[in-house]
């Protein structure tokens, strides 16, 4: 002690505050039996008044992984998952596969197995310590993180910690790893500097200057330019700048496959999902953030057709294959990109031909959205139709603060959302079991929003539901969980058809390795941890059904609603 403070502190206690210093908020643990100078250190930090993050029981990798993920998308900062030895971190490998898919920064932990049997505090003491051994753990994890170490030393928390931070925060942002052996948790670590600012900072890209003037003038001078976007905007002010840029030009913007909102819905610029149409047109593409802007097997470019690629990484350095023309690369994130792209194209004069072309794109899109929400109608006779569901949802939700996550659940074209946290869908690496967890991380981070998780029947089951229903009701986060129940596994059955829509798997009574039945009672699982449950069978029923749900929700009880849907 020096002046009635603690000189050192354990090296796993070390970690934790230096986590906090840089903006860690939250620690989503499974603990095991690797953890001892972890829960010793927290306890120790505590008693000592050291300052740290929350850490949270999460009875399941997966589950902590998503919550991540989640607090993330809210929030934009990475938080800090904690795994066990090789089994904890095998459960967070999906999560890991989907943040580095999606650019969704997370700082991954997991303890290491004592390397010594004997002789070092910290050394093995259980069999264990022996069937837990790997000769290359990290490689569960290496390929979906962007960096990895192993805490070597005690006095390397502090670097370790900060440069774990700035590296996932750079952009690209994602995941990194580090793992973390007994004996030198068990350590002491100074404490002196363990509330310091951070020693580095993120490296950002900023778009440039030139290839912005290059996209301006390749989408001013375009007869039939179009924008493809598929991550959002970035933040509020990109979803406006879109919007406004859109809007002058006359540019539609198709969001195939979106993963999070980049356009209202019913914004005059709004296109359908379906590319062929304006790829069958398009002189110039600008586009935003998109993995697989369209496909190419059935989506063929025009000749002499000019593609701009923009985002954190534009060329999907991380993707083996991945071809798709980029005549012009920036590099930005797309906030940063959108705005300047906007200001530069502001003054640049319009040609005669744009305002009829804004008409005309005006007319085009509202006539399609139209068709749109008449199917959705459409679609209420029991068994109901998911765009069924999602109009209902919309209804229910207009003029709220809410966030819809679907996971093979609710489709976009029919709900009318305008704002840029309105929408999140699956990664596009398809870790199923997310949209669950997620919901319930971006309830921690903001609590004051509607967070509804969308999903197939599949999906729930793959989310760990009882961990997820018990960390909502540990947490008091009252989101409303929405299965859109087809009893199948729906993805694959189109995949199926896609490719063989006249073979004999499409033409039998039960498609084989489809089929989920028989289903549990998904209501009972959600009433086991006190959630409001009900099954929806009848599409008339189903808008009484959301409102109650949503009156349990404002008066802080987790809902869920069973909907049973067509095949």
């Amino acid at each position: 002690m020096d002046g009635g403070k603690p000189v050192t502190i354990t090296a796993g206690g070390a970690l934790l505050a230096r986590l906090k210093a840089v903006g860690v908020d939250y620690i989503f643990a499974n603990s095991g039996t690797d953890f001892p100078p972890i829960i010793e250190g927290l306890a120790e930090a505590e008693a000592q008044g050291v300052p740290l993050p929350r850490a949270i029981v999460i009875p399941h990798e997966s589950a902590a992984m998503g919550m991540a993920h989640g607090y993330a998308l809210a929030t934009g900062r990475p938080q800090a998952v904690m795994a066990h030895t090789n089994v904890g971190l095998a459960n967070c490998a999906i999560g890991a596969i989907n943040a580095a898919t999606e650019h969704i920064p997370v700082l991954l932990f997991s303890g290491r197995t004592p390397a010594t049997e004997k002789g070092h505090f910290g050394s093995r003491t259980v069999p264990i310590g022996w069937g837990q051994e790997m000769r290359d753990q990290t490689a569960l994890v290496r390929e979906a993180v962007k960096w990895d170490d192993e805490l070597r030393v005690p006095e390397h928390v502090g670097p370790t910690v900060d440069r774990a931070f700035a590296i996932a925060s750079s952009t690209p942002r994602g995941p990194v790893y580090v793992s973390l052996p007994r004996e030198v948790l068990c350590q002491p670590c100074p404490v002196e500097g363990l509330d310091a600012p951070p020693s580095m900072s993120p490296a950002l890209h900023f778009p440039d200057p030139s290839a912005i003037h290059e996209a301006a003038r390749l989408l001013a001078g375009a007869s039939r330019p179009v924008i493809f976007a598929q991550r959002g905007a970035g933040s509020a002010e990109g979803f406006a700048a879109l919007a406004e840029l859109a809007g002058d030009w006359g540019i539609p913007v198709c969001q195939y496959w979106a993963v999070q909102l980049a356009m209202a819905t019913d914004h005059p610029m709004a296109a359908g999902p379906d590319p062929s149409p304006l790829l069958a047109q398009a002189d110039v593409i600008l586009v935003l953030d998109a993995l697989a802007p369209w496909s190419p097997d059935i989506h063929p470019l025009r000749p002499g057709c000019k593609v701009i690629q923009m985002g954190q990484d534009p060329l999907f350095q991380r993707s083996p294959v991945r071809h798709f023309r980029s005549d012009l690369t920036i590099a930005c994130d797309l906030d940063r990109g959108l705005i300047a792209l906007r200001d530069t194209m502001a003054t640049l004069l319009r040609t005669a031909g744009t305002a009829e072309r804004v008409a005309q794109v005006t007319a085009r899109n509202a006539a399609a959205r139209k068709t749109v929400l008449k199917r959705a109608e459409a679609g209420r006779a029991a068994p109901m139709t998911k765009e069924w569901v999602s109009l209902c949802l919309s209804r229910a939700i207009d003029g709220r603060k809410a966030t819809i996550l679907s996971e093979l659940g609710c489709p976009l074209p029919p709900m009318k959302l305008s704002d840029h946290r309105a929408w999140y869908q699956e990664p596009h690496s398809g870790g199923l079991g997310w949209s669950f967890p997620a919901a319930l991380g971006m309830q921690l981070a903001d609590p004051s929003r509607l967070v509804v998780a969308t999903m197939g029947d599949g999906s729930y089951m793959f989310s760990n539901p009882v961990a997820c229903h018990q960390i909502a009701e540990a947490l008091r986060l009252p989101i409303l969980v929405m299965i859109l129940n087809n009893g199948e596994w729906g993805a694959v059955r189109q995949s199926v058809t896609g490719l063989y829509p006249d073979g004999f798997a499409a033409r039998a009574n039960r498609m084989p390795l489809t089929s989920l039945a028989p289903l549990p009672d998904f209501t009972m699982i959600a009433r086991a941890s006190r959630a409001h449950a009900e099954r929806v069978e009848d599409g008339d029923a189903l808008s009484a059904a959301i409102a109650r749900a949503l009156d349990q929700i404002a008066s802080g009880s987790p809902a869920l609603l069973d909907i049973q849907i067509r095949a």
